[in-house]
């Protein structure tokens, strides 16, 4: 059955059959605005949007995978302030001629994703449209805690980094050369693994700042660099290159320093620290704040690409 077969209204029904209520939705799909508990009285909150063709592929990932990574995009945000995912809200465009298995699977995608923290889909929109188009919305709770915003890195601190890089960006070029393996770079961009927890964790130690790594490690630390009026310089060694990514790197003539310095669609998270304060669980050393500007690599400037640009 496609989209235009069973309408507008049968399939919110059967997109909202897949979704699961989480412990701070108060009131859940169904009405004209979903209400979400907000115990901290400060609501965190951050939007994005996947464009078929731009930010993913349907013959490269299946509806769940697309969901996974929808919501991770925006969940991922709300753990770089520090914070936890409460609610996501989703606006899809989809062609008429779309089978509707397809928006279903989205939804239990979403939906699973946002179990992962305790959070569930809450409401949205839908309409027709000839690009398939996924707007999310995600909120947050600070349960209490300063939100961990950008500028506040300090000369001294120590860049640490929780998750994993360069696997999402290994799998998205062995997908565009036409190959399918390995298969646990080509599952790394069709589903990204989120360190969810750290992004609280490290509010509760005292991070003095934090992003999540959603375009490319030296881009978006370059944006803690900007906000905060310090040089951050990253130390090559603190990387190890996978087995799996140092062999299709060779293969395919590809220096794996570019994944994992100018790689994203991972979610990791990096965070700075004052130097003395113990990094929580998960979180490891890759360099340090200084006066100055900009971003360097073992103190010299990065010549390969940085990261990801939407106009560029």
């Amino acid at each position: 059955m496609s989209i235009a077969e069973a309408g507008e209204f049968g399939l919110i029904a059967r997109v909202v059959a897949r979704l699961e209520t989480g412990p701070t939705t108060l009131l859940g799909p169904g009405d004209d605005s979903a209400i979400v508990a907000a115990p901290d009285g400060r609501i965190v909150a951050s939007t994005d949007v996947l464009v078929e063709g731009r930010h993913f592929r349907r013959d490269w990932s299946g509806a769940t995978d697309v969901g996974h990574r929808a919501a991770a995009a925006n969940l991922a945000d709300i753990a770089a302030m520090g914070a936890k995912p409460t609610a996501l809200l989703v606006a899809l465009c989809a062609p008429p001629d779309m089978d509707i298995t397809w928006a279903e699977d989205l939804a239990s995608g979403l939906s699973a994703e946002a179990s992962l923290v305790g959070a569930s889909v809450v409401g949205g929109d839908m309409s027709s449209s000839p690009t398939l188009t996924i707007a999310v919305t995600a909120l947050g709770d600070l349960g209490g805690q300063a939100p961990v915003v950008r500028s506040g890195a300090q000369p001294g601190d120590v860049i640490a980094l929780a998750g994993r890089l360069g696997y999402a960006a290994a799998g998205y070029t062995v997908l565009s050369r036409g190959f399918r393996t390995p298969k646990a770079l080509v599952e790394a961009y069709r589903r990204p693994s989120v360190p969810y927890e750290a992004g609280p964790a490290a509010a509760r130690a005292g991070a003095t700042s934090m992003i999540d790594i959603s375009d490319g490690l030296l881009q978006d630390i370059g944006h803690i660099a900007k906000a905060s009026i310090v040089g951050l310089d990253i130390h090559s060694g603190a990387f190890e290159v996978p087995d799996q990514m140092r062999d299709a790197a060779q293969a395919l003539g590809v220096d794996p320093m570019q994944w994992l310095l100018g790689g994203g669609d991972d979610h990791a998270l990096a965070a700075t620290f004052p130097a003395q304060t113990p990094l929580p669980d998960g979180w490891r050393p890759i360099g340090r704040v200084h006066e100055g500007t900009g971003v360097t690599v073992d103190q010299k400037p990065w010549s390969g690409p940085l990261g990801w640009d939407h106009f560029r």
